[in-house]
């Protein structure tokens, strides 16, 4: 017997890879009756139309939340507060709006303001992804094995908080909780400033003109391959993640660069004891990320998904 779905209407604000995978998901899953999608631009619309993604797209963001039991905000963290404001007057009593931003704190500061009373606000960052963007980039099984941290505030309503958990379990993701500023400094060390070292390097890469095109792409090693997709992330959406997790980002920046001066020291003076140190250090945490099943021992540069 098929379970109900958790929700009868959700409504998609963005879609690219979170949303449509979202909405893959959810279909294959029976989780929502009916999903509603939106996006600013009229080409993004057209190929979700094309591509039969959302059982609904429509053209507006107060037709997208019209009725809807949760709204999610899939635009870059930048744009929430704008689209909060644009919603909010059409939002259903009793709604829950959610986002799926990687950073926590500011969107809190710049969506809560705007909604009204009886709407339920659950933030939430699903921790997946791949390099590739738009509606056309989605698949079902994008969120499985993978976490969703939720992050409601402390007078969140309970059972809208367990709805969405139910949501996100049902996708095949793990949920916990955590408080947001812990959220950004978590986020800060796992992906924010590896993001950034990634498109350090590969502008490195660029800006060295003793190293040709040709060559960057023909001996690429499976390093800087990674660093390659990583820094083809959307660039608008990591703009936005750095300019509102400023802090924790100069953090966890200000402890890297401590760390490579230490290696550099290392390197001139051929102390050979404190590079096997440290590596061996580094390599256990690769090996712990294995066995939690966050990745695998395979070579997965492109992160290509099968439907399984």
């Amino acid at each position: 017997m098929s379970r109900p779905p958790v929700y009868d209407r959700v409504a998609l604000i963005g879609l690219g890879l979170i949303a449509s995978s979202m909405f893959w998901a959810m279909r294959r899953e029976g989780l929502a009756r009916e999903v509603v999608g939106t996006a600013r631009s009229a080409a993004t619309r057209d190929t979700a139309r094309e591509i039969g993604l959302c059982d609904r797209v429509v053209d507006t963001i107060p037709e997208a939340v019209e009725g809807a039991d949760l709204v999610v905000l899939a635009v870059p963290v930048g744009a929430m507060g704008a689209v909060a404001e644009e919603m909010a007057p059409y939002l259903k009593p009793g709604a829950t709006v959610t986002d799926v931003g990687s950073v926590k704190r500011a969107v809190i500061e710049a969506v809560a303001p705007h909604l009204p009373g009886g709407v339920h606000f659950v933030p939430a960052h699903p921790l997946a992804g791949t390099e590739h963007s738009g509606p056309r980039s989605g698949f079902a099984t994008l969120f499985r094995n993978r976490w969703c941290l939720l992050v409601p505030p402390p007078d969140a309503e309970p059972g809208a908080v367990a709805r969405l958990r139910a949501l996100w379990e049902g996708m095949g993701a793990s949920v916990e909780e955590m408080d947001a500023d812990h959220h950004d400094l978590v986020l800060a060390v796992t992906s924010h400033a590896p993001h950034l070292i990634a498109y350090t390097m590969v502008g490195v890469a660029d800006d060295l003109r003793r190293v040709t095109d040709s060559e960057v792409i023909k001996y690429s090693a499976a390093g800087f391959r990674d660093f390659t997709r990583i820094a083809a992330s959307d660039p608008t959406m990591w703009r936005d993640v750095f300019l509102t997790n400023k802090d924790a980002t100069l953090e966890i920046l200000g402890r890297f660069t401590e760390e490579l001066f230490a290696l550099q020291r290392a390197i001139r003076t051929g102390d050979g004891a404190h590079l096997h140190d440290y590596f061996s250090r580094t390599r256990a945490i690769r090996r712990g990320i294995i066995e939690a099943g966050q990745d695998t021992d395979a070579p997965d540069f492109g992160r290509v998904q099968t439907e399984t």
